[in-house]
């Protein structure tokens, strides 16, 4: 087996501090052990947490995200996100392989996770049960990687749990899981609970299963929806989950747009407070004009991986 040539550029600054020591699942092969320990601290910065910039929206939510009132002018044009990705401090950028083949010629640095199933929102729960099928293999992602000079780092793929199509969907979530690992990939499992047989999509007990399931199917990270219960710290529920989890490392999605301090204060507490290992930001960053979502990105970075409070973090959101 061929693993291909390596892309494991990085950009260091004075604050990113690698340690080599990273835990390596048993299923990836000794010929791929150095290829997914150099990917994981690619993406993580030696850190061990994950700044994940979600670009993956535009097949989810199609254009609702990218285009109206109060929406940048520049985020209808896909290549925003390379920008914003390319001129920023992050961890990964996922999206479609389609994208970064269109776009990735000329952003060959950036740090790829590659989405592997992707649906439109257009199909509600109430007519259908949700299903996102794979559409491409792991095989042809590395094919691509190895033929591109594309630094792609990571593989991801979304889990509707609770839905009648979960069988199909964990078994393909399994076979991902090993197949990336075997290249020595990284993977990230979105797990969301949604479907007629879920009454509360955000509750604490079933995001932990959510993300106990992730741990299961022997995933890297897990994105979840950040748990809610009222008149409780969001902090605090989180634990369950992020036990749950155990080896699995657990971020939780930005949701939608808002203020952004607020961003910042509840990223910062879902790390201290529930123990999250980094975040998964999309609609709160790209819908910005490309200046104001990088600051703001190098914001979260600042939280998320260089451990910076939420004071130090407006500084650079302001700058």
């Amino acid at each position: 087996m061929v693993i291909g040539r390596s892309h494991f550029r990085r950009k260091r600054n004075k604050m990113d501090t690698l340690t080599d020591e990273v835990r390596i699942p048993l299923d990836v092969p000794s010929e791929s052990k150095e290829i997914y320990r150099q990917n994981y601290l690619r993406i993580t910065h030696g850190k061990n947490r994950l700044m994940l910039f979600a670009g993956d929206q535009k097949a989810e939510h199609l254009n609702n995200d990218f285009y109206g009132p109060g929406i940048a002018s520049d985020d209808n044009d896909p290549e925003h996100l390379f920008r914003i990705a390319a001129g920023a401090h992050i961890g990964v950028f996922a999206t479609q392989l389609g994208l970064i083949a269109q776009y990735g010629m000329d952003y060959p640095h950036i740090p790829y996770l590659v989405k592997l199933n992707s649906k439109s929102n257009l199909v509600k729960t109430q007519q259908a049960e949700p299903f996102s099928q794979q559409w491409i293999e792991v095989e042809q992602v590395v094919d691509f990687r190895d033929n591109s000079d594309v630094s792609i780092h990571a593989v991801g793929y979304t889990v509707y749990l609770g839905s009648e199509y979960e069988a199909e969907m964990l078994q393909q979530a399994a076979q991902i899981v090993t197949a990336a690992h075997v290249y020595g990939l990284v993977t990230v499992l979105w797990i969301y609970p949604r479907g007629k047989a879920v009454l509360d999509e955000k509750s604490p007990h079933l995001i932990a299963g959510a993300a106990g399931m992730a741990a299961c199917l022997g995933s890297d990270f897990v994105k979840v929806n950040a748990p809610k219960k009222e008149g409780m710290d969001p902090g605090e529920v989180l634990k369950e989950a992020v036990q749950a989890a155990g080896r699995t490392k657990l971020v939780c999605a930005g949701g939608e747009a808002i203020d952004e301090e607020q961003f910042l204060r509840n990223l910062y507490n879902q790390i201290h407070t529930g123990g999250a290992s980094g975040n998964a930001t999309g609609r709160n960053l790209h819908q910005k004009p490309l200046k104001e979502a990088i600051n703001f990105c190098n914001a979260i970075y600042a939280i998320t991986v260089e451990n910076a409070e939420v004071e130090e973090a407006l500084k650079i959101m302001a700058k």
